[in-house]
Order: structure tokens, then sequence, then C-alpha cells
């Protein structure tokens, strides 16, 4: 594996009630967030941003696997990069289209589209500023596409578009989008035109200089809550900061959006999901840094915590589920620069309607493999999240396709999805340095957790990309 900085984007998206098609006798789409092609089985976008396009190196590209009662296939995908038909822009050197991924029904079609970011494009006179562009839905999956506005005020730095995220953030019912990257964060309201342009595109700044965004509802009132981790010199375990819909809020009458910090809460990643049941968002952070001189806050290998919901969203005073390597119940033992935390996935996997959690450690060494990686799968429960009863899965775990290899990072991203409609989420867990550009590995949920059972590996070459293709870095949520 590549040394790089570790980007990674986690994304929630909100489902739609299945929406009727005047005048037509085909079937109507299953309006299911992440089903791009409407058939009523989830789909998954995954990217490979180091991908060569023709001879242009590290353009990027993002594959579908298009979800079936008997899961996912290379034989039905489809590749998309800037040289893609109607894709607009241009497959250039170090684009890195594909660095971030969002899904989410932007123009309440019925299909859910497809947020991609490129990380280092070109707008303007700007050289590798970042831009994000949307490719849309339809009965045979995503085609075309369409750039989002940028924010004023980018630069050179490079970087806008390495977090997208998808959801209803103000409540009325429509998919909105945020991008964020720089100092800049924007606000896109849906409903979205098919040129790209939002109904508004706001500025977002009190956030400061981040990489990162989570999104999902954390009080149970239909608009989503926005988290942007980011560092400062007082907190480098990452400061925690949600803002939730609150049109003409006394203490900020210039804003539909209030924030809440926690400030005991750390962490780079995160997820959100309801782990006890009780019908409000849970937000899982990863905070997969060793404590150091400058961050004393943490635990070695990595940890994750998990602060739990409420009708006014998760109480600042609360005490946090957090669990690491060397909990009890949780297998193996926290060891420097395991990177436990680095990626992060929520979904029902044994179908009981507490969501569980995946969590990737790409830094993990097993045996002699240093930096092979390994997942490690919590269930969530009317208590909360727990260590008991807790699954780690490597590639030399019985059943699991391939080896353990040096810097393989398999756990680099991780996604729990229904793909075959079973009731019970599946794990795609990417390997973005197998044998220098990257696999997926597909393992099925059931009622006494994950099986291997009918297991899966794709690699990059199987779904026809060519160079370092780092395929498996990121997968959208």
């Amino acid at each position: 594996m590549r040394k790089r900085t570790l980007l990674l984007a986690a994304t929630l998206t909100t489902g739609l009630l299945t929406v009727a098609l005047p005048g037509t006798a085909t079937a109507a789409p299953s309006g299911l967030a992440g089903d791009f092609n409407g058939d009523g089985y989830r789909d998954v976008a995954i990217g490979a941003d180091s991908a060569k396009v023709g001879s242009v190196s590290g353009a990027g590209a993002v594959v579908v696997l298009y979800g079936s009662s008997t899961g996912v296939s290379a034989a039905k995908k489809t590749v998309i990069t800037q040289n893609s038909t109607g894709v607009p822009g241009t497959a250039e050197e170090g684009d890195r289209f594909g660095n971030s991924l969002a899904a989410g029904d932007l123009n309440a079609d019925g299909y859910a589209d497809l947020v991609v970011g490129a990380q280092y494009e070109g707008v303007g006179t700007f050289d590798g500023v970042g831009a994000a562009t949307v490719i849309w839905g339809s009965k045979s999956g995503l085609t075309g596409g369409s750039a989002l506005p940028s924010p004023a005020g980018l630069n050179e730095w490079g970087g806008y578009s390495s977090g997208v995220a998808t959801g209803d953030f103000d409540g009325d019912g429509k998919t909105d989008v945020t991008v964020t990257g720089q100092s800049r964060t924007g606000l896109y309201k849906g409903p979205f035109a098919r040129t790209g342009k939002p109904v508004s595109l706001t500025d977002v700044y009190e956030v400061g200089s981040t990489y990162e965004v989570i999104a999902g509802d954390l009080d149970a009132d239909g608009a989503a809550e926005r988290v942007y981790p980011y560092t400062v010199s007082s907190d480098h375990g990452g400061v925690i900061n949600y803002l939730s819909h609150d049109p003409g809020n006394e203490s900020h009458p210039e804003s539909d959006y209030i924030g809440t910090e926690l400030t005991e809460a750390d962490g780079h990643q995160g997820v959100v999901g309801d782990i006890n049941g009780d019908g409000y968002g849970d937000l899982v952070l990863g905070d997969h840094e060793d404590p150091r001189s400058d961050k004393k806050t943490g635990h070695k290998g990595g940890q994750i915590s998990v602060w739990y919901g409420s009708a006014t969203g998760p109480d600042p005073e609360q005490t946090p589920t957090v669990i690491h390597q060397d909990s009890t119940g949780v297998p193996g033992a926290g060891e420097a620069e395991d990177l436990f935390g680095a990626a992060l996935s929520v979904g029902d996997i044994n179908g009981d309607k507490y969501a569980d959690v995946a969590v990737g450690a790409p830094g993990e060494d097993n045996g002699t493999a240093k930096s092979s990686g390994s997942v490690t799968i919590l269930f969530g429960s009317a208590t909360g999240l727990k260590g008991s009863g807790a699954k780690s899965y490597t590639q030399n775990t019985a059943g699991v396709p391939g080896s353990n290899e040096s810097y393989d990072a398999f756990g680099q991203s991780v996604r729990l999805v229904d793909i075959n409609k079973n009731g019970k989420a599946d794990l795609v867990a990417g390997a973005g340095g197998e044998n220098n550009y990257g696999a997926v590995t597909v393992l099925r949920g059931s009622a006494s957790g994950l099986t291997t059972t009918s297991a899966k590996y794709l690699s990059a070459r199987d779904v026809s990309l060519k160079g370092d293709a780092s395929f498996g870095w990121v997968i959208a949520q």
C-alpha cells in the first residue's frame, strides 16, 4: 500500500417512498437509498481514485456493483470516469475522481444518484482545488452527470470535495448535499435540476477547516444533523460540533442551523445509526490515532465511541460507550498504528432490528504481514453497542478469500448494506493496497452474523481498472 493521507468520507442517506410514474406500465423505481437502477436491490459504489484512464495516471474512477438476489458480481457493473459519456470534465492526471462518494435521490425521481468528489480537479483558473459531480440514477443504472457549482473563495490548496454527504438537512422532504474540504464547506439545498443546479448554495464557515463530514438524524425530527470533525492545536483528538436545523433561533438569527459541541468527544470519522433501537440515530466516532505528546486522549491502536441520540440530540454530558481492541470480548489487542476506527459503517447484520457496527483497522499487523488489516463487527443491543460476541475478520480467516499480505490494508473502507434483499446487511470491505491496485471482499449477513458462505472477492483487475487504482479506498455509504 502506498503511503498517503487517510481521507475517508462517512455518509448517510435516507430512503424515500416508492414513486409512481404516471402514464407508464413499467414498475416504479424502488426509492431505496443506494438503489441506482430502481430494481429494489441496493447497489454498491466503490472509489478507485488512483485508477489510470486510458494513458492518464491518477485520473480516478468509480465502480458501481449492482445488487441482486445473488449479491454482486463483476458481470453486472458500471465503471464511471470523467471520460464516460455525459460526465462533465476530462480525465486528467491527478484529478482523483472518486476520492469521496455519497448516494441520495437528488432530483426526487425515485432513483438514487451518486455524488462523486474529485479531490484535485481544476476549476476555472484554479488548478487542483477539487470539485463534485452528480451521476444520475435511472432504470439502466448510473449514467450521465452534472457538475455541482463551486462555493466562493476556492484557492489553490486543493482538497475541496474530500468529504461529501447527503441527507434532508432542513426537514422539507428533499435530499440536500454537503461538500467539504480546504476551509470551505458548501451546503446545497435540494431538489436539484438535472443541470446540477440546487435550490440554493450556502458557504458554511463556522465549522473550521475539515476534510470529513458525517450526516444523520440524531433527534428523530426528520432533519439530519451534520458533523464536520476538525482538529485545532489545543485538541488534536478532533473537535466534534454537530449542526441542527433550527430556523429563527435567537442565538444565531442569521442562520437556520445551530451548533452543539460534544466537548468530551474525539474522532476523525463517523457514521450515524440506531444502535439501541430507541428510534434516535446514534453518532459513532472513530478515533484511530494513537495517544501522543500533543494528543493525550484515545487508546493505543485506536478506539471508537458511541454518543446516543435523543429527542434533543446527543447529550454532551452523557458517558459514551467506548470500545477498542482491549475491551472485554473484542478480539485482538491494541497495538501502535493499528488504526482501529479508521473506517466505520452501520447496518443490521443479523436482522434483530439493532444497528451493528463494522470497524476497519487497516494498519493491523497479522503475524509478519504488516498493515494487512482487519475488520471487527460489534453488535447493537437495547443497552447499546457491546463488546461481547464481537467477531474479527482478516484475509486469513477461514472462508474469507485471499491471504494476509503486508500493506493490503484490508478494512481501509467498510460498508454494511443489504445487497440481496434478505433483510440482513452484508459487509463490503475494501483493501486499497491489495496487490498494489486494490480489491473488495463481500461477506453475507445472516441471523447468526456474517457468514463466509458465498463470500466474494473482486480486485481492480476483475472490474477492468488499470494502474495503481486504489480500488476499495472508499465506499459510498
